[in-house]
């Protein structure tokens, strides 16, 4: 038996990513705090870009519909 990984996930456009425009005054990414599973977190702090566990990304789209600044999209790896 042999394991696949996963194939689609959520992906941050970091380019695109700027939690102060989300939440000014506290620095929270809208994307990251909709994620119901908690796979994508802002490791660095506050005002920082999240990341996004991709193995356990279970692809609900919560993060990608969260942001404002359409900086989540989904990423398929052929």
């Amino acid at each position: 038996m042999s394991l696949q990984s996963k194939k689609i996930f959520a992906m941050v456009a970091y380019e695109k990513c700027d939690p102060g425009q989300c939440d000014p005054e506290e620095g929270i990414c809208a994307a990251a705090k909709a994620c119901p599973y908690k796979v994508m977190k802002q490791m660095d702090g506050a005002f920082e870009p999240p990341m996004v566990f991709h193995d356990m990304c279970m692809g609900c789209w919560d993060c990608i519909e969260a942001c404002p600044l359409d900086a989540v999209r989904i990423k398929e790896v052929s």
